[in-house]
Parts: structure tokens; C-alpha cells; sequence
């Protein structure tokens, strides 16, 4: 038996980030800070480049249209960003939702 076990259901949608941008948090680690949550993008939404200088980002795309780099991707894509690295922008062609996990505290800056 796992010793963690939640259906989404019990969780709600909270303001993410971003404007149109939601996320669901599914489980925290309070040692690290990371979280593993769902990510709803809504239909058109751009999210401008940026970094994560807390946390390794490691997400999977569940349903939906992602458009990164002039390139749609869909459902059963994965993305890799390593702390500190630049990544976006991410341009929701769709709603798209991703299973994301952030190893450490989820911060963001902006890339100007």
C-alpha cells in the first residue's frame, strides 16, 4: 500500500502563477519544498519565458495543445527544465493540463 493516496477530486483549483493559469496541488514535500501538481492552461494563454531558480521542472502533458518554439506538442509530451534554466515561452493552442513536479520550492522569475 502506498503511504500517500489522493484522488484529484479532493483538491481544488487555486490561482496559479500566470493569468489564466491554474494549478492543483497534489502533494507537498515539506522537507524540499517541491510540489507535484496539475497545471490547467486555458485556450490561448502565453506564458512568457522565465526560470524556476528553486526546483529541477519536469512536466507531462495530459491533454491539450502546447506550442513551444514554433512546434505543437500534445498529449503524452514531456518537458525537462534544470533549475536555473531558461524555458518559454509556452503558448496554449488549447486548454491544456500537465502533470508537473518541481523538486524544490516553486519560485519563478522572469527572463527580461
Amino acid at each position: 500500500m502506498f503511504p500517500f493516496t489522493l484522488n484529484e477530486s479532493e483538491r481544488d483549483w487555486q490561482t496559479g502563477p500566470y493569468e489564466g493559469v491554474e494549478l492543483k496541488i497534489m502533494r507537498k514535500d515539506e522537507a524540499t519544498g517541491g510540489v507535484t501538481v496539475l497545471r490547467k492552461f486555458h485556450a490561448g494563454v502565453t506564458v512568457p519565458a522565465h526560470i524556476h531558480p528553486d526546483a529541477n521542472e519536469t512536466a507531462y502533458v495530459l491533454s491539450g495543445e502546447w506550442e513551444e518554439s514554433g512546434t505543437v506538442y500534445t498529449a503524452g509530451t514531456l518537458f525537462y527544465a534544470p533549475r536555473g534554466e531558461p524555458h518559454g515561452p509556452h503558448v496554449a493552442r488549447t486548454e491544456v493540463v500537465s502533470l508537473t513536479i518541481f523538486d524544490g520550492p516553486l519560485t519563478v522569475q522572469s527572463v527580461d
